[in-house]
């Protein structure tokens, strides 16, 4: 089921959304053996952010996404970059079984999700996914660091106020990127059959955003239904640039991977 980032909040999404550095990649690389021949399903793929450089490490790669509009910026995105092996698929993480069906048994190297975990049923997800795994192969959470208005710093918290005063709700919920959740998916492979199941940091460092790039990444993670209105947005974009008076924002950025392989 689409989460409501369509039109506008794609773009945003595109434009805004840090990517998967080299770095990230490699590793991925390595820990599944891709070596350019295996096959990667990236759920909840977003505009593209991992599954792109992803496909120039795989074989292929299936991005797989409910919602039309983003599909349509990362196969754009991939043609202007010239990625022709991957396929884009309209869907959720309830498609992950038939879509290994159609490849063959254990054909999968990888099942990756990038802070897309929170709209899944990840117990079921995890338990579907093994079986279609090749031996070496796995499946990888990853974290691309928390929410802007959840970081541990002053700034964050009036940020988080300022939202919280605007869209009339509490936000309690870090996407599934805090401890507590990442414990969670941890216990949930385990008991899925996973082997060596561990997070791994893979990116801690700071990096200063300036108004543009907040309000930028606040737009993209706001359903399309609730997204300011143009005629509010100078407005909106000035009650945050006065909780924010030095007109940036210092973010932690903690890219972790939480892994589980088959043996």
């Amino acid at each position: 089921m689409s989460a409501g980032f369509s039109g506008e909040v794609a773009d945003f999404y595109s434009k805004y959304r840090r990517g998967y550095g080299p770095a990230v990649i490699d590793w991925l690389a390595e820990a599944f053996a891709l070596l350019n021949h295996g096959v990667v399903v990236d759920l909840g793929c977003g505009t593209g952010q991992l599954a792109i450089p992803l496909a120039g490490r795989a074989q292929a790669v299936i991005g797989i996404d409910p919602e039309p509009d983003m599909l349509a910026r990362a196969r754009k995105t991939a043609a202007e970059q010239g990625c022709a092996n991957i396929a884009w698929m309209l869907g959720s993480d309830r498609d992950v079984p038939a879509v290994a069906a159609l490849l063959g048994n254990r054909a999968l190297a990888a099942v990756t999700l990038a802070n897309s975990i929170h709209f899944m049923d990840h117990e079921r997800l995890f338990r579907v996914a093994r079986p279609l795994l090749r031996p070496g192969g796995g499946i990888a959470v990853l974290a691309n660091g928390m929410p802007l208005w959840q970081q541990p710093t002053a700034a964050s918290r009036a940020l988080r106020a300022c939202l919280e005063q605007w869209f009339k709700v509490r936000l309690v919920s870090a996407c599934g990127t805090d401890q507590k959740s990442r414990e969670q998916y941890a216990a949930a492979m385990e008991a899925a059959g996973y082997a060596d199941v561990r997070k791994t940091v893979l990116i801690d460092h700071d990096e200063v955003l300036d108004l543009e790039h907040v309000i930028g990444n606040l737009y993209s993670a706001v359903p399309a239904g609730q997204l300011p209105a143009p005629s509010r947005r100078q407005l909106f974009e000035e009650r945050v640039r006065q909780a924010l008076p030095d007109c940036s924002l210092t973010e932690r950025v903690r890219v972790s991977v939480l892994t589980g392989q088959v043996r």
